[in-house]
């Protein structure tokens, strides 16, 4: 079989040999992924599932970094979900990493995986009525609340969730009042919040957000993380989160 297609790329993750399969036109992982990933707090034996997975890049990330036990992926678009799954046939991690077609609005499919530990989603970001959408895009479905909403996803979270397990999110910091407000209302209490600056100056474009089910009234602020230096070029703490240094 040819995991590998003319019309696809397989890039390095410089990650214990682990190898991403993506479409050379299309939907590609971005540094908000690889962000979320290394926010997330992995205990070894955990169980984790991913929603809204794309290319997989947080399951193949997880695998590499962290002891999880098992990690799903659970994404909507047909040709994702097959293209990751030939990802993990390449870098033969049958036994630890599995990606299903699926709606995360899908009660069933939530109440088949079972509870987990830890559930990590990078959704689409934009309010479906902001600006003009292709509805036939694929990349429209992953940026703009398309086939699910904000509150979709934070109410899928609570049904995976064990008691006491944790959900890590990534999203802009313009949604953060909805976000709070959303997860308090799935009874998801949000514990640490970390925001992600262009570079020093500018205002934060990325939130990265934890919560606990169930858990008691206590958030903890994370220090900003800047991208860029004053000289364009990646700061230290990027460069060891992608493994440069």
């Amino acid at each position: 079989m040819d995991l590998v297609r003319k019309d696809e790329t397989l890039d390095d993750l410089q990650l214990n040999g682990i190898y991403v399969i993506q479409k050379k036109q299309g939907f590609r992982f971005g540094v908000d992924a690889v962000l979320l990933a290394n926010f997330s707090r992995i205990r070894s034996g955990t169980k984790v599932v991913d929603l809204c997975s794309g290319t997989g890049i947080i399951p193949f990330i997880l695998a590499g970094k962290t002891k999880a036990s098992y990690i799903e992926g659970i994404e909507i678009q047909d040709e994702l979900v097959e293209m990751s799954n030939r990802s993990v046939m390449y870098n033969k991690l049958q036994d630890k990493i599995k990606f299903t077609k699926g709606d995360l609005k899908d009660q069933e499919l939530l109440k088949n995986i079972g509870r987990v530990d830890v559930v990590t989603v990078n959704p689409p970001y934009k309010l479906k009525n902001s600006g003009i959408i292709n509805m036939n895009d694929k990349n429209a479905i992953s940026r703009h609340e398309i086939l699910c909403t904000l509150e979709d996803v934070i109410k899928a979270c609570r049904v995976l969730l064990k008691d006491n397990g944790r959900m890590y999110m990534v999203h802009r910091p313009d949604r953060i009042a909805d976000i709070v407000t959303l997860m308090r209302k799935y009874k998801i209490e949000p514990k640490r919040i970390k925001t992600v600056h262009p570079t020093y100056n500018k205002a934060p474009n990325i939130v990265l957000i934890e919560g606990q089910r169930d858990g008691g009234s206590f958030l903890k602020w994370d220090n900003p993380l800047y991208v860029h230096n004053e000289d364009g070029s990646y700061t230290k703490e990027i460069n060891e989160i992608y493994g440069r240094e």
